[in-house]
């Protein structure tokens, strides 16, 4: 098993009469983790207590199996941290903020010059990396930020709401930059987000914050995959309908429900199954208005942790 890009043992963290992290016990595992939550959750204080920012009042924090305070510059040798917010100097060019925080990094000036070309084509700013930031798009200041996050060779980076503010052809780029970096690339991804499609499309792992304490965790594509519960509504001849399928769905293992409004549940749906409510549909003149996944989404689970319900 990896070794954990951030782990976090009963971490308790306190701003005045606000209790930021509350108690977190946390692994992190996956090649690319998403971090979810409402404002306040804790998810940014988590980023900044794993670049050794800020120091918790209990508890441990570890990044790549190294102390966040015993090994700060450890942390930052192998980790890229991309904030939220605009924190660029504006009169300087992409070329320059990236090779100027590569030598501070410990990069010598050629090997920082090499990175710098290679990071700035990556995220496809190469034609304008001589340009001052303030002259750049919103699109193009988060590319920068994500590049010099890049630029040193981390094993790890920390993306706090990379796709903020971006117009959706900026959003898109930026999300497919994202899933190369763990995907393609062999970089580890821990991504704050508030949007739920950016985690699902980027990252192999959820985590959900509420109120500084684990809410929830779990993989983003569920394992029961294709072939897991299903109800499929029928219209027609249901009774007779559910009498046919019924012998068929018990031969491969598979409980069927019929319910009161034509709806019928499957227990499992793997593809002879499905084939049979085809096929028997077609032979008694039964229609089917819908088959649909009767499994708890990734959604269902991230609103349920959030405790966020519709009234």
């Amino acid at each position: 098993m990896p070794t954990p890009a951030l782990q976090c043992q009963a971490v308790r963290l306190r701003f005045g009469e606000v209790l930021a992290l509350d108690d977190l016990t946390l692994d992190v595992t996956a090649p690319a983790t998403g971090l979810l939550g409402a404002n306040g959750a804790g998810k940014s204080t988590l980023l900044r207590s794993a670049l050794g920012l800020i120091r918790p009042d209990a508890g441990s924090v570890r990044v790549l199996g190294h102390d966040v305070t015993a090994e700060r510059s450890e942390v930052r040798r192998r980790v890229g941290f991309m904030p939220e917010h605009p924190c660029l100097p504006v009169d300087m060019s992409a070329q320059d903020v990236c090779v100027h925080l590569a030598r501070l990094r410990g990069l010598g000036r050629r090997d920082a010059v090499r990175r710098t070309s290679e990071v700035l084509f990556a995220v496809g700013l190469e034609e304008e990396r001589r340009r001052p930031l303030g002259t750049y798009s919103l699109g193009m200041q988060q590319r920068t930020k994500l590049a010099q996050a890049l630029v040193h060779g981390p094993e790890l980076v920390l993306l706090d709401e990379p796709t903020s503010g971006l117009d959706p052809a900026g959003r898109e780029e930026m999300l497919a930059i994202v899933r190369r970096l763990s995907r393609d690339l062999g970089i580890r991804v821990v991504a704050s987000s508030h949007v739920l499609d950016d985690i699902e499309r980027t990252c192999d792992e959820v985590v959900v914050l509420r109120a500084g304490r684990l809410a929830a965790q779990r993989p983003v594509r569920s394992e029961q995959g294709a072939a897991g519960p299903v109800e499929i509504s029928v219209t027609g001849d249901v009774a007779g309908f559910a009498a046919a399928l019924h012998p068929v769905a018990e031969a491969h293992g598979v409980r069927l429900a019929p319910g009161p409004t034509g709806d019928l549940a499957l227990s499992a749906s793997p593809d002879a199954v499905l084939d049979a409510v085809r096929d028997l549909a077609v032979a008694r003149g039964v229609g089917i208005t819908r088959i649909r996944s009767a499994a708890r989404g990734l959604e269902d689970v991230v609103v349920d942790a959030m405790g966020v319900h519709g009234g």
